[in-house]
């Protein structure tokens, strides 16, 4: 891969975005090419072509080739959805969850995978013969350059798009700490589809630039925003329960379902919607223009945008940054008013298609979600979160007080650290919340000096019936020799 770093990339810092391609997503492309997938091949580069005639002469020569691209075929066909667009996008699903050729192993677990993905996972059975008989690493290899050359091209486009969002909204260049948002390029991919994904903390946006040398630059925006938004509203997950009865007001809006049920995705698409509207025309369009830009998403289903399109104009004129800024927005926003607004909109009868999917699952429970806050540095929201789950007497007793522990750790409060520790194991049953905190209070021990406590804690942890190598290693090492405050408490 030729990871192009984007603005936020520093030296032994996680880049805030990158420009990449992938020999996954084009073996998997290679693949369908040589299977019927002809959707915009006029409008494609000419590299799309170049690709088809070597694989189609590679197919001349090998009987086995034939036969390993004839069992790709016949799963394609099975495999056949409706929806062009939905026809591809499954495959560019699967391909961004598997590993490198030849072998292109899951990278997660095949209940862990997104439904699309998982629908067509079969395809590895014959996608790694045909990889293999029709000798696509070469074809790769003599291609290389030329995705090189694609990446280097656009590397300017894009830097521009994000650097201006960045600057608009006056967020930290920096990188993100455990996050990515990554573009990658493949011209085998019909031009004309952009395939955006989340799988947790990761967005992907996969792009096919057309024979014009032209990317849609607005989708990497609406990506984008998405990427660097949705953070800073889900730090106030809690804060955002009492605009919950805007939903009844949305059900007959021709927007996606999704919207109606979650006002965290209601909320959080409107505004991206008017921060778009704001930025159109590098933020020069005509104010008419940007207002009725605004107005078309509140007729789709969007309705804050509206009110955060007013409060974007304030925001232009303030110095804050948008971090800082947000927390007001939302505490202005008038949910009376707001009803009252959303009255006197005509819903459409239909919405642009979201181009962001998320990987669908059950809507995560509560702890799901502080863990997922806690894994991002947000202590804060994790523990919010966490007691309310106390208070609610909502999913394991144990999983919360554990996440408290881990939060007071993080903010160097042995008492609290060790208060919460020992309620976990008064409840605890799940063994690697019994080891692990059994494990911290270990460390605990050692940092004020009572060997002796620290040892039985340990020991403790190891007899807990947790027996994965994370867990045995660290009971191991604190047995072996005390804890140093100076190591950091996670292994």
């Amino acid at each position: 891969m030729c990871a192009v770093l984007l603005p936020g990339a520093q030296a032994q810092q996680t880049p805030k975005a990158t420009l990449d391609y992938s020999e996954t997503m084009f073996s998997v492309m290679a693949a369908l090419n040589s299977c019927g997938y002809d959707e915009d091949l006029t409008q494609s580069m000419p590299l799309r072509n170049k690709v088809r005639e070597e694989v189609a002469n590679a197919l001349v020569d090998s009987a086995e080739a034939r036969t390993s691209l004839r069992r790709v075929c016949e799963f394609y066909r099975d495999h056949h959805q409706p929806s062009a667009s939905r026809d591809t996008a499954q495959y560019v699903s699967l391909a961004l969850n598997l590993g490198g050729p030849p072998k292109f192993e899951p990278k997660n677990k095949e209940a862990d995978l997104p439904p699309d993905a998982n629908y067509v996972l079969g395809l590895r059975e014959s996608l790694e013969p045909f990889y293999q008989s029709v000798g696509l690493g070469k074809i790769w290899q003599a291609h290389h350059y030329e995705y090189d050359q694609l990446v280097n091209s656009f590397h300017q486009q894009v830097s521009g798009v994000l650097m201006q969002t960045d600057l608009y909204l006056r967020l930290p260049v920096s990188g993100y700490l455990g996050r990515q948002f990554v573009i990658l390029l493949e011209p085998l991919i019909a031009p004309g589809q952009v395939n955006a994904r989340t799988y947790g903390t990761d967005y992907y946006l996969v792009l096919s630039p057309s024979a014009g040398n032209y990317i849609k630059v607005d989708q990497v925006r609406h990506t984008y925003l998405h990427f660097v938004l949705e953070p800073i509203v889900l730090k106030r997950v809690l804060a955002l329960r009492r605009f919950d009865p805007l939903l009844e007001l949305v059900k007959s809006a021709p927007m996606d379902q999704s919207f109606k049920d979650d006002i965290s995705l209601l909320v959080t698409e409107s505004l991206i919607r008017a921060v778009e509207a704001r930025m159109l025309g590098n933020g020069k369009a005509p104010e008419e223009v940007r207002s009725r830009a605004a107005d078309a998403a509140m007729s789709e289903g969007f309705v804050l945008t509206r009110y955060f399109y007013d409060a974007m104009v304030r925001f232009e004129s303030d110095p804050a940054g948008f971090q800082d800024a947000f927390g007001d927005m939302l505490h202005d926003l008038d949910v009376d008013r707001e009803k009252k607004r959303i009255a006197q909109v005509r819903f459409g009868s239909a919405a642009q298609p979201e181009i962001v999917q998320r990987q669908l699952k059950p809507q995560p429970k509560l702890l799901d979600l502080a863990e997922e806050r806690l894994a991002a540095g947000d202590a804060e929201t994790a523990q919010a979160i966490a007691r309310r789950a106390l208070q609610e007497k909502q999913d394991d007793p144990a999983r919360a007080l554990f996440i408290l522990a881990r939060v007071s750790t993080i903010r160097a409060d042995m008492a609290g650290a060790k208060t919460y520790f020992e309620r976990t194991l008064e409840v605890a049953r799940e063994p690697r919340i019994v080891a692990w905190s059994h494990i911290y209070l270990g460390r605990i021990f050692d940092i004020q000096e009572n060997r002796t406590a620290a040892l039985v804690h340990y020991r403790a942890a190891l007899s807990a019936g947790d027996t994965t190598p994370d867990t045995r290693a660290a009971a191991e090492r604190g047995i072996a020799q005390p804890y140093a405050p100076q190591r950091s408490p996670q292994d």
